[in-house]
């Protein structure tokens, strides 16, 4: 049986928003046992979430929701940004030469397994 501990915030549509949705999850991810390089994946991934749905996804007067899940008692951990836009994220082959933006998604799947994906790299104590 696998056992979830769940914990979500909702957030504006604002600029600042990004910076308090790093500081939570760095608080609840310390908080469940994490630590060392794996909290700063953690941390790089839902930055950058959070900046995609801010920047692509949440339409103005609307916000995101952000949701860490704590799976198989500490062994994994997922991070999920829901946004009110209508699409879905798309990561494109990447961004042109000299393009200053374009890599958030590339970036989160460098450092994650896919949606819905099993296993992962994601260990407490900064295993691999």
């Amino acid at each position: 049986m696998r056992a979830e501990v769940v914990r979500e915030r909702f957030w504006r549509r604002e600029r600042r928003s990004v910076r308090e949705v790093r500081e939570f999850v760095r608080e609840v991810v310390r908080g469940w046992g994490w630590d060392g390089d794996r909290v700063d994946d953690v941390l790089l991934c839902a930055d950058e979430l959070a900046a995609n749905a801010l920047v692509h996804g949440v339409p103005p007067g609307r916000g995101y929701l952000v949701r860490l899940v704590n799976e198989d008692a500490g062994r994994r951990l997922r991070v999920e940004v829901h946004d009110s836009g209508d699409g879905r994220p798309a990561i494109p082959g990447g961004p042109g030469p000299g393009e200053e933006s374009g890599r958030g998604l590339l970036i989160v799947g460098a450092g994650a397994p896919p949606p819905g994906g099993g296993g992962g790299p994601a260990r407490p104590g900064g295993g691999g």
